[in-house]
Order: structure tokens, then sequence, then C-alpha cells
């Protein structure tokens, strides 16, 4: 499903270059589910904008279920996204003009599937949320909104979930539904799942692990 080989990436930060991956290289099959670990400023984010061609790597390349991303325009790496690839951000990106259930059903909304706004309701109550259908982003929590978020990014059914610390801002009772979900859902429709996350319980729930040390991959082992 994904290979990233020889991956490289830096950023300008004034008249400094600041390395982020070192050759950086890791394969995953289709259906596996992965945390990515590591220290906070490691680069975990970053390898998931790679990833996912939402950031260009200065060198290496990266394949998507055999598509050479770097090869690709942005357009056709828009629409990799739009078509298979569910990401869940750290800052939730909801349209704060939509309700929930409308945030939800954007991505069916713009690919013009029918009856997008009940399967939003769906999955908006398989996390909880099923009683705030028609509340606006402002009226909701920050652990709402996270769920909101996850909600939207599975809608689609992607055959790649990404999810940067997708429990990070809800309680232990949240947190744990919304783990659960994302697991229903790698087994349910067989989809690759990508986990950045500090939380020890959820990574180990991943049938690999993988930690991103000093811009390189690692395997963790036990």
């Amino acid at each position: 499903m994904i290979a990233i080989e020889k991956v490289n990436l830096s950023y300008t930060a004034g008249d400094t270059l600041v390395p982020v991956l070192n050759d950086a290289s890791m394969n995953v099959d289709a259906g596996q589910s992965v945390a990515i670990v590591g220290p906070s400023g490691s680069g975990k984010t970053s390898l998931l904008l790679v990833l996912t061609g939402l950031e260009t790597p200065d060198s290496g390349t990266v394949v998507f279920d055999g598509s050479s991303l770097h090869e690709l325009s942005n357009d056709q790496r828009a629409d990799i996204r739009r078509d298979s690839i569910g990401i869940v951000f750290q800052g939730f990106h909801l349209i704060p003009s939509l309700t929930a259930r409308e945030n939800v059903a954007l991505p069916l909304d713009i690919a013009g599937v029918t009856g997008a706004r009940n399967r939003a309701a769906e999955l908006l109550d398989r996390v909880g949320l099923g009683h705030r259908l028609d509340h606006y982003p402002n009226a909701m929590s920050g652990g709402e909104r996270q769920r909101v978020a996850i909600a939207r990014a599975l809608i689609h059914q992607p055959a790649l979930i990404v999810a940067d610390e997708p429990t990070g801002n809800l309680d232990n009772q949240t947190g744990d539904a919304v783990a659960d979900l994302l697991f229903e859902l790698n087994n349910e429709n067989n989809a690759t799942l990508l986990l950045v996350t500090h939380d020890s319980a959820l990574a180990s729930r991943c049938q690999r692990q993988v930690r991103l040390q000093e811009g390189t991959l690692q395997a963790v082992t036990h």
C-alpha cells in the first residue's frame, strides 16, 4: 500500500536549514495498522504530510497504491486523497459555517454521492455525537470537534486512514471509543491505518510500531 524510500525533508528557519527526515524508509502492507511513535518535534507530522502527498520531500520516493506521488500533479494527488485517504489532523480543520453533520458529509457531497447526510448522521452517532448533528464547531468542545473530524475522515471508507494524535484531545473513555472505531473500520474495510501517537496503550494495539528518531524510521521491538 505504501512504500517510502530514502526520503529526505528539511525546512528553512531564517538562514538555517533544519533537517526533519533523513533517508527515512518504510513499507506498509494493505490492511496493516502501524503506530508511528517518537519524541515531540521528531517530524512525525511531517512524515504524515509526505505520505499523503501534502508535502513534497527534498529527495526520495513515496509510492501509494502503485502511484509515485512525486510524478503526479497537485490535482492528481488531491484526487487520491479525496478518493482513497482519510486524514485526521490535530487542528481539526472543520468549516465553522457548517454543522457537524454538514462537515462530516462534505467529502461525499463534493464527490456527488447520494445519502451523504444520512451516512454522516450514522458515523456521528458511532462517535457519540448523535445528539449534536446540527451544532456548529464553535458550540462544541475540543473533544467533540475532534470526533467530528474523525467521522469526516472516515465517511468515504478510505483505503488509508491517517490520524495525527487522534485521541490527544479526548478523555480516556471517549478516546477508547474513538480508538475502537478506528480499529473497527480498519478491520471492516481492510483499510490501512497509520497512527501518530504518544499513547503507548494505543500504539500497542497496532500490528507494528515504528519509531521516528533523528529523522530515521526504526522498527520497535518488544
